[in-house]
């Protein structure tokens, strides 16, 4: 389970996504977040399934694998999908004693997972397709005009990059323990909620030892290559944008106006 989850993992690939300007890339999954907030019916979120399957195919890493990142928030997905139609008054179409299911609460529900699941895939194509450094780059150069009002836009930028980084190395680092412990005797499936929790208590102990471990190798290995941060340091490669960028900012441009105007004409 920890394994299926996809934010802040990198998927290597020289397609036409990969390749843009990673500033672009995060001002986009940043409107489509906005938009997808803005949409009020599901003809719009039919326009959105459809720009962002025509980016994941464009981008060439398999559905499967973006469809797996999907995993870990079925709870979430379900919880919120049973909240929204039994909590929901409207024209009944089910009930059995203080149980109700309403139509307008069917629709709730599917809208608000349609949304959900939207916005996890839409997130995780950011990193999935923009390495860790270009994605750091990509942050502090959107940060740079606050630096006049004293911003430390390089040291935000390498925190929020790291922290992205190193989600999957802290996940991956609990299937270890998990499995340790499960080859020791240790339990997880069975239960109730509260005993499945409470036998997660072992597991937190040894995870917060190896990430304060982690964090300790990272910040000597940055010592040791001598890093004091952003100030006056050069890049090898400059971000500039191509004409591929010209493009994906038509073609953002393109689907924002859509959105705007399928939800005024709808």
């Amino acid at each position: 389970m920890l394994r299926d989850i996809t934010l802040g993992q990198y998927f290597p690939g020289s397609s036409p996504v990969h390749k843009l300007d990673p500033r672009l890339k995060i001002i986009a999954t940043l409107l489509f977040i906005i938009e997808l907030f803005i949409v009020d019916n599901f003809i719009g979120f039919l326009i959105a399934a459809i720009a962002l399957g025509a980016v994941i195919a464009l981008s060439k890493v398999p559905l499967s694998y973006i469809l797996r990142g999907l995993k870990p928030i079925l709870l979430i997905l379900a919880f919120t999908f049973a909240l929204n139609m039994f909590m929901v008054d409207g024209r009944i179409l089910w009930q059995w004693k203080f149980l109700k299911i309403t139509q307008e609460g069917l629709e709730l529900a599917v809208f608000m997972a349609i949304r959900l699941i939207l916005l996890i895939m839409g997130s995780s194509m950011l990193t999935l397709c923009t390495r860790p450094i270009a994605l750091t780059d990509g942050i502090e150069r959107l940060l740079s005009p606050f630096k006049r009002f004293g911003l430390p836009a390089h040291d935000i930028a390498m925190m929020m990059t790291i922290a992205l980084r190193f989600i999957p190395t802290l996940l991956e680092e609990a299937d270890k323990i998990m499995k340790a412990q499960q080859a020791r005797g240790a339990d997880f499936e069975t239960g109730n909620l509260m005993q499945r929790a409470k036998s997660l208590i072992p597991i937190l102990v040894p995870l917060f030892v190896s990430a304060f471990r982690i964090a300790q190798d990272l910040a000597m290995a940055m010592e040791a290559r001598c890093y004091r941060g952003g100030e006056n340091r050069t890049r090898m490669n400059e971000m500039k944008f191509k004409k591929s960028d010209y493009v994906a900012v038509t073609l953002l441009a393109v689907f924002g106006a859509v959105i705007i105007i399928q939800s005024k004409v709808f």
